[in-house]
């Protein structure tokens, strides 16, 4: 018995994946792949179908590439600039997270989901860090993300702890507060 020429609608172990042309036995055709809906037979006609089909699906593919590398052009020459509460020698209170620079990119006109920004570690020193978005499995922009230090507002500045104050202050702002 001579094999039987199948095209596969589903991807099957130890065979192929979806799409691709294969040649079984004729039994292994006829007892498993047709009923189970995983294989069509394959003619001239279909075959060249598939063809099309794939090119197609191809010239989108390469399409859709070139927009995305386009993106990532048009990413990595935006100015990114954010700011944080740091204390002293630059360390951050917080962190710098990919949902702010989602929220920044998007105030520059950039819609970036915040899962495809790719943090190694978070960002918790003030200067300059490079940032990976993951645009396509072929395609990661590096953007530049300046974090500069800003000042927190008086009413948010924590007061420090009595025991650095001295004995007049503590006793000071206790009289205040029982004025109040």
């Amino acid at each position: 018995m001579s094999p039987v020429k199948l095209i596969l609608t589903e991807s099957v172990h130890n065979l192929g994946e979806a799409g691709d042309v294969v040649n079984v036995k004729p039994g292994y055709a006829r007892n498993y792949l047709l009923p189970q809906g995983k294989a069509i037979p394959a003619t001239d006609s279909r075959v060249k179908e598939l063809e099309h089909h794939k090119r197609i699906v191809a010239e989108k593919a390469a399409k859709a590439l070139k927009d995305v590398r386009a993106r990532k052009d048009a990413l990595e020459a935006l100015p990114l600039e954010i700011g944080a509460r740091a204390g002293e020698g630059g360390r951050l209170f917080g962190s710098v997270t990919s949902a702010q620079i989602a929220e920044l990119l998007a105030q520059k006109g950039q819609e970036v989901d915040r899962r495809r920004i790719d943090l190694r570690e978070p960002i918790k020193e003030v200067g300059e860090h490079s940032v990976a978005i993951k645009l396509h499995r072929e395609v990661v922009a590096r953007i530049k993300l300046k974090v500069v230090a800003i000042d927190a507002a008086p009413e948010e500045r924590e007061e420090e702890p009595e025991e650095t104050r001295s004995d007049e202050e503590t006793r000071e702002r206790r009289e205040d507060r029982d004025e109040d």
